[in-house]
């Protein structure tokens, strides 16, 4: 790759995120008063963290239906007030049986 390109690249990345971090500012002067768009923007980071983390966690495994059977048992387990540690550990446990019951030990 010619060393120009890499300055371009560079180039164009900064201004990306420079955009991304002055147009809010510039754009919205006031406080936002409608519920809607308040609520839309407080969810916009756990969304958007879900929608990076699923694909994940279904494709990390050998199979994807450990993945699933992962996902689903730590959001039941979530759900019913477990800790982080206990998701984590319950969903690693579950990936480990699925796959043993699928493809075997």
């Amino acid at each position: 790759m010619p060393m120009r390109d890499v300055w371009i690249y560079i180039a164009v990345m900064s201004i990306v995120t420079l955009a991304i971090r002055l147009i809010p500012p510039l754009v919205l002067r006031s406080e936002i008063k409608s519920r809607f768009v308040r609520s839309f923007l407080f969810y916009v980071p756990y969304v958007t963290l879900a929608v990076m983390t699923f694909p994940a966690i279904v494709l990390a495994t050998r199979t994807p239906l450990a993945g699933g059977a992962a996902f689903v048992f730590a959001l039941f387990l979530a759900w019913n007030g477990a800790s982080l540690f206990r998701c984590a550990a319950g969903a690693s446990i579950m990936v480990f049986v699925v796959e043993g019951l699928v493809i075997g030990f």
